[in-house]
């Protein structure tokens, strides 16, 4: 599958400070520690609490941390214990054993590693300098916070947040261990507390003595007690608990952690986009919470998203304004189910007919070219079954993005090869732009660009596996082409 960009983590920038007289003494000490291959695991196994950057020297977004990063070493350097922040570079070729162990699929992305790499988890923090040493400081202290007054509370529940509470008679016992081990478990997610008086708690019955777990949350019922203390089992009651019935997609950078979690979940994803400063935005979120609320216990998940923050969204869909108000579906196999111009009424009738089956699917082409007289020639979503499945030909396709650098290296090589066989009906060079176009579902990996297949006449399908040459491409077409007429029935279906 094509690349899926959604939710970017958001990189504040600042300008560096000019550097003091009494500074020459740091201008050339760093205080990111360098890890590599050779002496990661010694230096991890030394510490109990440690957050490590996997970088890449090419990435832009790694360049942007490099000088936040640093500073918050700096001030983490003078904290008692200490509090190491490290870098691996993942990009090097020793240490991709390294990056495959720890699954780095981009750059940056941070580690906490607890108890000498024992644990591991995401760092969810700002990227700031002093974002991040705030929240690495919440990190490596205790799991739970004792809140013990009502300033307590206030540093620990956050009312724009999702905050978990215990309430004990005594901080000792089974259910106590169990909800600092969830506690232990969550905490990259969630912040929590502990308390023996819920009377200093901003919402729920303040007579409880416990044990009770409280979650508070800005959204539906805004609190849930629960009395579950198995701690697998607790767990997935917080989980559940923290999906909104319907969540808001907007500019709200509060917003964004529970739009993260909408993209992760397993189920189908119900998307309503529609103008949020429209006369009917009242009653479209009314009809769409009775319709998520309708289909909350089965496998699609809800979200209704402002035009003017989902820009990204039209663009990966294929998506145009004039057809807002719109609901789309997305199935974890990539089909899409799209409604147009959708009236407020018509939400629930148009849902019930996507989960009956009723609704055929949508797929996001670019308008097939009226010439297409180019030694390589053009395939869209639109065309991809007649030039290329049903097309009797070789083919030899690249999935390619307009903006990758390796791509426009291999254009005009890929040229000279379609030039060089441009008398051979039997033989079509084409290229797909992927991030404008559906590729067809089970049929290709595309996980990078380019991404090279080739389709022998015959309907035999493989991943391009030559030297990326005009004489490679050229020698690995004559090597695995077919002859028209030894084509077989062509491949109507997907």
């Amino acid at each position: 599958m094509a690349i899926r960009v959604w939710i970017a983590l958001f990189i504040c920038i600042f300008a560096l400070l000019g550097l003091t007289s009494h500074a020459s003494e740091t201008e050339t000490k760093e205080f990111v520690v360098t890890l590599d291959h050779s002496n990661f695991s010694d230096f991890v196994g030394q510490h109990k609490f440690i957050v490590v950057e996997f970088y890449a020297p090419w990435c832009g977004h790694c360049k942007k941390l490099a000088p936040e990063f640093e500073k918050a070493a700096q001030v983490l350097s003078q904290n008692d214990p200490p509090i190491f922040l490290a870098k691996v570079d993942a990009n090097e070729e020793a240490n991709k054993v390294l990056a495959s162990e720890f699954e780095i699929r981009g750059f940056p992305t941070i580690k906490i590693l607890r108890y000498g790499g024992s644990v591991v988890q995401d760092y969810k923090g700002p990227r700031e300098a002093d974002g991040i040493v705030a929240y690495v400081k919440k990190q490596s202290g205790p799991a739970s916070a004792e809140i013990k007054s009502s300033e307590d509370a206030d540093a620990v529940i956050d009312v724009n947040k999702i905050n978990i509470v215990g309430v004990f008679p005594e901080f000792s016992g089974e259910k106590f261990e169990n909800f600092t081990a969830l506690a232990e478990r969550l905490r990259a997610d969630y912040d929590f507390g502990h308390t023996s008086d819920a009377k200093l708690l901003p919402r729920g019955d303040s007579s409880v003595s416990g044990p009770v777990v409280r979650l508070f949350k800005p959204f539906d019922e805004l609190f849930i007690d629960f009395q579950e203390f198995d701690v697998d089992a607790l767990a997935k009651l917080v989980e559940e608990a923290t999906i909104p019935t319907v969540t808001v997609f907007n500019k709200d950078p509060n917003n964004h952690p529970f739009v993260i979690k909408f993209f992760n979940s397993p189920n189908a994803k119900a998307m309503l986009f529609v103008n949020f400063n429209s006369n009917l935005i009242d009653t479209f979120k009314s009809k769409y919470h009775e319709v998520a609320k309708q289909y909350k216990s089965s496998d699609i998940s809800f979200l209704i998203g402002d035009v003017e923050a989902s820009k990204g969204a039209f663009q990966y869909f294929g998506l145009k304004e004039d057809q807002v108000p719109l609901i789309i579906i997305q199935k974890n196999d990539g089909e899409k189910y799209l409604k147009p111009n959708v009236e407020p009424d018509h939400i629930a009738s148009w849902v019930k007919e996507f989960k009956d089956g009723k609704v055929k699917p949508f797929k996001k082409s670019e308008p097939t070219p009226e010439v297409n007289s180019e030694p390589v020639k053009v395939v869209v979503a639109d065309s991809f079954q007649d030039m290329v499945f049903n097309s009797g030909k070789n083919v030899l396709l690249e999935f390619y993005a307009p903006w990758c650098g390796h791509c426009k290296q291999l254009a005009p090589i890929l040229d000279e090869v379609a030039a060089s066989f441009e008398n051979d009906a039997d033989v079509m060079i084409a290229k797909f732009d992927a991030t404008a176009n559906d590729i067809p579902q089970g049929t290709f990996e595309v996980q990078g660009y380019p991404t090279l297949y080739f389709k022998s006449a015959s309907g035999k399908i493989s991943p391009y596996q030559g030297e990326r040459t005009k004489e490679g491409f050229i020698d690995y077409i004559q090597k695995n082409r077919d002859k028209a007429a030894e084509q077989g029935p062509g491949k109507d279906e997907l």
